[in-house]
């Protein structure tokens, strides 16, 4: 049998539904507004606002609704965060390293270069103490965060020369999001913070040099493989990109419970979703990017070297500026290696063994 998105929601709430209905009924209606960061042109990561809002709905039968808005639509993308912690939205889509200005921690609810893979992340999040730490940076903002959507893993980025040592880096002007260019800075590159839709200009106009946005799928949708063909690998800026749903803290209270379980539930189907589409189309996007010239180039060991040296003081000099910052650093530090010592052994040894066999008989 197939099962619908729709029918996937009707069972989801099924065990609930004879006694919940009447009590939905009875409720108030609830309209909500819903700011994205990103653009709708990025199916992936904006895809994940719409989902959430038809699954709240049909789980509330309608009373309960949320209209979402794409990047620069009422909130520019880079300002969510703000919008949601001071009310003009009740909630909005984002990514917490677009946020490390007003507080570096933040980054660890996003993506750190030679960081977690999903699976390690969620790990750390739900059974280690990831989520009490996270809690406690957002509710400085005001805000009520909840994982809503993951990129899985991404590309080192676009360059418009090929890089050989870490001195070619200097100099480079790189747009890169979050605590990927506070690294990058310590080899010479000049990060900029750049949304969506000004790269391609900024690199066809020279602006930029480079530029790191999310794999693929995406970058092939802004043309970037166009106007900087070489891509490096491996990914290690962003092993994930975690986003979430910035809820107004106040307007999450004022929630029946009902509501709030809707609005979790909603979000878990979301971030699975997001996950599994990168996964599929990124393999078939990286087929047409390279046979439209693409050409695909690995980081040498001394840059990889060179990069983790980086981050590792990257790590210390904000450690030693915020005991906040030292507190989730020293707890995802320690979280980190103890799930790259287990994947090392589980995981990534074995699907490297599995990879080459199956591209040696291809």
């Amino acid at each position: 049998m197939t099962v619908s998105r729709r029918t996937f929601a009707r069972l989801a709430a099924m065990s609930t539904a004879a006694v919940a209905s009447p009590a939905i009924a009875q409720q108030a209606s609830i309209k909500w507004r819903l700011a994205s960061s990103f653009p709708r042109s990025l199916e992936g990561l904006w895809g994940a606002s719409p989902t959430v809002a038809k699954f709240v709905a049909e789980m509330s039968d309608g009373k309960f609704t949320i209209e979402p808005f794409a990047a620069g639509e009422i909130v520019p993308g880079l300002q969510v965060l703000d919008a949601v912690g001071n009310g003009t939205v009740e909630c909005g889509h984002s990514y917490a390293g677009y946020y490390i200005g007003k507080n570096p921690a933040l980054i660890f609810d996003g993506s750190m270069p030679f960081g977690m893979t999903p699976r390690q992340h969620y790990a750390w999040y739900l059974f280690g103490d990831g989520k009490k730490l996270v809690d406690e940076l957002y509710d400085g903002f005001g805000i009520v965060s909840v994982p809503m959507g993951n990129t899985g893993g991404q590309t080192f980025g676009w360059f418009r020369k090929e890089l050989k040592t870490p001195a070619d880096f200097n100099g480079i002007k790189m747009r890169v999001a979050g605590f990927g260019g506070r690294v990058l800075a310590k080899l010479g590159v000049v990060p900029q913070q750049i949304a969506a839709g000004d790269i391609y200009p900024a690199l066809e106009k020279g602006t930029i040099d480079a530029a790191e946005w999310v794999g693929p799928q995406d970058d092939e949708k802004l043309g970037l493989h166009k106007v900087a063909k070489y891509m490096h690998i491996p990914g290690v800026l962003e092993l994930e990109a975690n986003s979430c749903l910035y809820i107004n803290k106040a307007k999450w209270a004022e929630l029946p419970a009902n509501y709030q379980a809707m609005l979790r539930g909603a979000c878990a189907y979301a971030l699975t979703e997001m996950l599994a589409g990168y996964d599929a189309r990124n393999a078939k996007a990286i087929n047409r990017v390279v046979a439209q010239g693409a050409q695909l180039v690995v980081l040498t060991p001394d840059i990889l070297k060179a990069l983790r040296t980086a981050l590792e003081q990257v790590l210390d000099e904000e450690s030693a500026k915020s005991e906040q910052f030292k507190r989730v650093a020293d707890n995802w530090r320690a979280f980190r290696a103890e799930q790259h010592r287990w994947f090392s052994i589980a995981d990534a040894r074995t699907e490297m063994s599995v990879y080459a066999l199956t591209t040696a008989t291809q």
